[in-house]
């Protein structure tokens, strides 16, 4: 908390309050409605489940998502349960080498005035849901949406038939989304996934089965994290819930006739997993000898193509049902969390639903798919087979230029971490609406003789 400075002011809204329902209660539903509620907009969830639980393992806080969680009052909350890391180490597969190191913590917090942390996902969902019921924001649970109006007016089914209405839908429903899926229909597109032919293992490994390895140890009490890289995939690992909880991501290939439905939920097998890294160095196969059996998830993942508009009259799209993103910049979560602030600025700023949504797209659209992008990069970086290209890499890693790895890049941190959407929106409002209607704010000026 020491380094987050911060004199932003959410905008109030000025005229009557709107009826937003959103759809979904996961990390990007939650911080949509915390932001727009403390506008003064009425807000309703709709969430499919009948109890909400915290699923998932640990995700990244980066400093441009801590920037709106300080913003809406839950950074400290938050800090409690994360661990702050200090480095980033990145390492050949083999051999455990040190290639090099990024930085992090204080300097990232002094850089962007905002903490790097990392944090389990459920913990940042539990501290948002805490937050929204104290606000009494109303969550209906047990209520799956299944489509929008045909017009895409403000009304959505629930899966009982009952239809309920407001002024604008937002559709925070996921990589699944069925709002989604409605929206590319409407405009001709078949909104299909491509596998990327990679997959991940997620896994925590507990304290206590550490006892008795002093290296494994001593990296769940350092606050650094470690990416290992080596051919056809990588892992990332770090401690959490304060050093009690060491938590690894390992990408690795897609096994050949494997499912391609995006679940967190699938369980993996140790030994394949095991079998897969078995070339790696000593201090990677003992790691994972300590996972507990059955406790490996896998997952595939797939590239989802962008959309051609997220707007559809009254409905909205945010977070994984428009812009999903692959793991390799560590940027999820953070990208959900711009959305819901961005969206909490536009529909304070103006009373013209449309005016606001155009805005939102314009200032979020372009931005999470560039990151999106960045992944794809940073996917064919890390994952490279021994050889020329691998020794170039590495050299890259070493010197003093751009970073490879673009999650460890000055300049791309830059512009991951330091920009500010909400300021940006609030700042530029009346020029952003000027655009998005196709005219340059000036022309007004020029007709007035």
């Amino acid at each position: 908390m020491d380094t987050y400075k911060d004199t932003f002011q959410l905008p109030r809204i000025k005229g009557q309050p709107l009826h937003v329902l959103i759809v979904g209660a996961g990390i990007a539903g939650l911080s949509a409605a915390l932001a727009i509620h403390k506008t003064g907009h009425k807000v309703t969830i709709l969430e499919r489940v009948r109890e909400i639980a915290e699923v998932g393992a640990g995700i990244q806080m980066a400093p441009n998502a801590a920037r709106i969680l300080g913003r809406l009052g839950l950074l400290e909350k938050v800090m409690e349960k994360a661990n702050v890391l200090e480095m980033n180490s990145l390492r050949r597969y083999k051999n455990d080498e040190e290639l090099g190191k990024a930085e992090l913590m204080p300097s990232v917090g002094e850089k962007y005035h905002a903490p790097l942390a990392v944090i389990h996902r459920g913990d940042l969902q539990s501290i948002l849901l805490e937050a929204v019921r104290s606000e009494n924001i109303p969550i209906r649970t047990d209520s799956r949406v299944v489509c929008a109006a045909p017009d895409f007016s403000a009304r959505v089914q629930l899966h009982t038939g009952e239809w309920v209405s407001g002024d604008v839908v937002i559709g925070a429903d996921g990589i699944k989304s069925d709002l989604r899926h409605q929206m590319a229909a409407q405009h001709g597109v078949k909104d299909i996934c491509q596998p990327t032919g990679d997959a991940a293992y997620r896994i925590q490994i507990p304290e206590d089965k550490m006892k008795g390895d002093p290296r494994a140890r001593e990296l769940l009490k350092k606050n650094v994290g470690m990416r290992w890289m080596g051919p056809g995939g990588h892992i990332m690992a770090y401690p959490m819930k304060n050093n009690t909880v060491y938590n690894m991501v390992l990408l690795h290939p897609q096994k050949e006739g494997a499912e391609t439905e995006e679940s967190w939920t699938n369980k993996g097998d140790k030994r394949e997993m095991e079998e897969f890294y078995s070339e790696w160095n000593g201090l990677v196969r003992d790691l994972l000898s300590y996972v507990p059996d059955g406790e490996v998830m896998e997952w595939t993942l797939n590239s989802h193509f962008p959309l051609p508009t997220w707007i559809e009259n009254r409905v909205v799209l945010m977070g994984d049902a428009c812009h999903p993103m692959l793991p390799y910049v560590a940027q999820g979560a953070a990208q959900a969390i711009e959305d819901a602030g961005v969206l909490g600025c536009v529909l304070a700023l103006t009373d013209d639903i449309d005016s606001a949504l155009a805005v939102y797209e314009r200032v979020r659209k372009d931005r999470a798919e560039q990151i999106q992008k960045s992944a794809a990069v940073t996917r064919k970086a890390l994952h490279l087979p021994d050889g020329e290209e691998q020794r170039k890499r590495d050299e890259a890693i070493r010197g003093p230029g751009k970073n490879p790895d673009l999650w460890a890049d000055k300049s791309w941190q830059d512009f991951m971490w330091g920009t500010d959407v909400m300021r940006e929106t609030v700042d530029n409002f009346d020029d952003l609406v000027a655009r998005s209607h196709g005219y340059h704010p000036h022309a007004l000026n020029a007709v007035a003789y």
